[in-house]
Order: C-alpha cells, then structure tokens, then sequence
C-alpha cells in the first residue's frame, strides 16, 4: 500500500511546506489538499503551497526565508538555489525587553540524585579531571590516564571516571593579546566544572606561556584538601629536575591521582532538586526535521526546566542571529537585551575580520537535509529555548557562577561548532548537554553526559544505540510536542542520577576545542 503523501506547514501564512514522508515523494504524487508535486521531492525539502513569482518572499515559520530568484509553480521542489536570502537585520531599533513576561507556574517535586559540592554546585557525575595547560603534555597525560583507569579505578567504584582535558593551546600564541581571555578563562572554568567535585590537579611542561598561576591563580579555585586558600594548583611539572625518563613523569601523575581520587570515591549520590541542573541545549547535522520535532519537545522542556527552578543555557550565535527580535524582546531587561546585542556585534565583526557572514554556517548537510539557508536554519534552532524570558547573558569562557547569573534561561553567546559550543558549555557550568541532529552525529563528551535527540524516526531506526530519545514520533503523529518534552525532561532525570546515555556506553567523546579568536604566533 502506497503510504499517503504527507507534508508540515508550520504557519498558516506560509507559502512552502516540508515533506514528511521517509524517502521523499515523486514527481506526480498528490496530497490530501489535492496539490500535485511537480518534482520529485526528498524527505524534509519544501514543495511550493501556491505559485511563488520571481521576487517574491518565500514565507516559512512566518518568516522570509528569501525571495524567488524565478518563478516557482506550486507543487514545485524548493530549494536553496532558488533563494535569494535577506541580508541580516541591524543590531539596531530592535524590540528590547518588550515582550510581556509569562507566567511559567512552578513545577516542584521533581529530584535526581547528584553530587553536592563544597561550592554549592551540584555534579551529574563524579569525575577526576586532569587539567592540562599546554598540548605539549597531552601524549603524556593520555598514557598517565590509561594506567589510572587500568590500575588505580577499580579500586575507586564510586569515581565514574578520570578524563585528561586536553586542547590545543598554552604556547605559539599571543597569550597577552585582547581576546586571549577567552581560551584561558574557558580552560580555567572547565578545570572548575560541577561534575569533577572541585579537585584541582594540574599537568604543566613548565616552558609554556599558559603557565598554571596564570591559568588558575591562588583563590579562583576552591581547595578541598589540606592546603591552604592561598595555595595556587597541585601541579606536576614535566620539565622538574625530578623526572629521570618518561616513566618517572607517568609515575609522578599516577601517584599524585591517588588522594583525589580518594576524596572523590567518599563521595555518594544524594537527592537534589531538579533545581541544581545545569542544561546546555545545541543542535548539530541538523535537517529542516529539527525546527519541527526535536527542537520544539527541547523547547517545552526547557520551560519545564525553568518552571522547576534550574537552569538551561542556548548557544551558537549564528543561529540565532536571525531571530535577534525575538532574543531582545524576551529579554527579562534592558540591561539583559543590551548584553545580547553587544554579544552578536562582537561576533558579527568577528566575522568580518575572516571575510564572512553568518551564511557560512549552513553545511552541505543541512542543505541535504532541506535547509535552505542561514535564516531557516536559525528559526529552527531558537525554538529550542523555549518562551521563557531570558534572564541573562554570558560571554564565551564565562561561567555562570563567576558572573553571578540567576538561575533560569541563559543566552550563552558562543559559536555554532559543536565542539566549540560543547566546550564554552561545559567552561559556563552544564553538567548535563541536550544535543539534537537530524542528520546524525556520534558526539559525545568525556566530560558531561549528552543525551542525543534524533528530529527523525528513520534516523532513530538506523542508529538505535547511538540515539537517545526519537523526536520523528511528532512528525508521524504518535506523540505531540508536550508528550514528548515530558518524556525528554523525565530522561533528563534519569540520567542525572547516573543512567547512562548511548555515548557514555560507547565512550564516545570528542575533544575539547577552545574558541581562541587572538592571534597564533
């Protein structure tokens, strides 16, 4: 039986739709409307509603996604090549904080059983961390780290894990140049992070230029062992007298894990409030599915996130640049609106220093997966942050208890990479990432647990043990939005208190990338 041809119009004033069916549709196929495409059309690409002259808008999510560069017939395929976009709007006469506040009701009882930390933070697992200040140490640390797992873990049950974070910076860079900041204040902030219960251990070279008093001074860091407050970070230093040959540098970091990880194994699970989270919210390989399915269950859920008192940060600034209206209008303050606009004109001239705008986002991917272009693209990832009012700004590295944010919903302004973004979330205080693809992605972090969203349920067939939760069930009508953000929200949960996501199982981790826009020497 031929299933019946099906498309999703997401606003009664657009002029395309998206197709639903798996596969796509042929040329000749009639819709219950009693439209007939003229082309064959694949799985989530636009079909012209009407006759669309040259010049005219393309409306989707009632929005202008750009003009018709020739006419389009109705039932036509509609894609990128018959777009004009719209340039971007001004960081000018933009709504600020103009939209009336909802009232979100509170939503209590929820828990999950996490770790409490001595700074008040709370961590979904318990990790030992080794902080790294400079690439040069990475090979090192890795082996350091595979003897630790080896030899010492097991005998630590209640240390989840021991993860090296390595990236590529700490020399060949000018570390005193403006934005260097960045990369630094994110390296310092990730070292802090909820889920590694504030041990501090450090693996330095000793002749880098990020060396470890500059990358965590005495005081910006709580001590949790019997040093002093003024004492700066437990470090081992390769390039100390000391080491004789590179067995002695492993057998110095081996040694050096054993109090850490002793403190760590003390440590139990314990029933917290949903409130103690700590949610970041990205998109990654997403398809024209995302801005209908997964997105919109993470929106309702970050709603419930709100209403329950935690807090969920949203990203990538060129995906949400397009919307920029609708981010200052639901800004909980002018103060709040002014920090979004300063935030995407940084990023806007960052940009131009490279020669390129916003529409260097789109991937080859999200084009297969029938979005069109930037703006599209963009209305289907705001939707993620729900409608609550945002309550407030952070700049990338920042962390949110470093700048005193409120709980609630955060713009953490960061580039759209998902790696770059996973990193400034984990550095602002995530312990526990949202990540949804339409097209499909094993990401994952060492760090934090990801639980990955698939907009699509041929998707979520196809990589069954590397999806988490199957948003494709709103497409085919078996659940609405609300259904399915509950079932998202009460996963979040679940893996809070420990249930481990598809990636953890796997160990599916990539790595860390700092967003280091100053110069490399």
């Amino acid at each position: 039986m031929t299933p019946q041809a099906r498309y999703i119009l997401m606003h009664d004033d657009d002029n395309v739709a998206i197709i639903v069916n798996d596969g796509g549709l042929p040329a000749g196929a009639v819709f219950p409307s009693g439209l007939t495409l003229r082309d064959k059309v694949p799985q989530g690409h636009k079909v012209a509603l009407v006759d669309i002259p040259a010049g005219e808008v393309v409306r989707r999510y009632n929005v202008s996604i750009g003009r018709a560069r020739s006419d389009i017939p109705a039932g036509s395929w509609v894609h990128e090549r018959l777009l004009e976009m719209p340039a971007a709007r001004e960081l000018l006469g933009l709504p600020m904080a103009t939209r009336a506040q909802p009232t979100l009701p509170p939503l209590e009882g929820h828990t999950f059983e996490g770790y409490r930390n001595a700074d008040g933070s709370v961590g979904t697992r318990n990790i030992l961390a080794i902080t790294t200040t400079v690439q040069c140490v990475a090979g090192v640390v890795a082996n350091a780290v595979r003897r630790i797992k080896d030899e010492l873990l097991p005998q630590y049950p209640h240390v989840d894990d021991v993860v090296g974070l390595e990236h590529s910076y700490g020399c060949g860079v000018a570390i005193d140049a403006p934005d260097a900041v960045i990369p630094i204040r994110t390296l310092r902030n990730i070292s802090l992070n909820p889920n590694f219960g504030g041990e501090v251990m450090v693996v330095s070279l000793g002749c880098e230029k990020l060396q470890p008093e500059r990358l965590l001074p005495p005081g910006s860091f709580p001590i949790v062992d019997e040093r002093s407050p003024e004492a700066g970070p437990e470090t081992i230093c390769l390039q100390a007298e000391r080491h004789v040959g590179f067995m002695s540098m492993i057998d110095d970091i081996v040694q050096s894990a054993k109090p850490h990880l002793e403190r760590l194994n003390a440590r139990r699970r314990e029933t917290v409030p949903a409130s103690e989270l700590v949610v970041g919210v990205q998109c990654g390989g997403s398809d024209a599915f995302s801005g209908v399915t997964a997105n919109p269950a993470v929106g309702f859920a970050a709603d419930l996130l709100v209403r329950a008192g935690a807090t969920i940060m949203f990203s990538e600034n060129t995906e949400v640049r397009d919307a920029v209206d609708q981010l200052t209008a639901r800004a909980a303050s002018t103060e709040v609106a002014d920090a979004i606009v300063r935030e995407l004109g940084w990023y806007d001239r960052y940009l131009e220093r490279g020669r390129v705008d916003r529409s260097a986002n789109t991937t080859p991917g999200n084009k297969a997966g029938g979005l069109s272009n930037i703006v599209e693209k963009a209305m289907g990832s705001i939707i993620k942050s729900g409608t609550a009012p945002i309550a407030g700004v952070l700049s990338p590295g920042d962390s949110l208890r470093a700048q005193g944010l409120p709980k609630g919903l955060i713009y953490a302004a960061t580039p759209a990479s998902d790696f770059i973004c996973g990193t400034l979330q984990l550095a602002a205080g995530m312990n526990l990432h949202i990540f949804t693809t339409g097209r499909g992605t094993p990401y994952g972090l060492a760090e934090c647990p990801v639980i990955k969203v698939a907009t699509r349920s041929d998707l979520a067939r196809r990589w069954h043990d590397l999806m988490d939760l199957d948003a494709g069930r709103i497409a085919t009508g078996e659940l609405s939005i609300e259904e399915l953000g509950w079932e998202l929200f009460r996963l979040m949960l679940d893996v809070a208190s420990g249930k481990k996501t598809w990636a953890e199982h796997w160990k599916l981790h990539n790595a860390l990338v700092l967003f280091n826009p100053a110069p490399v020497t």
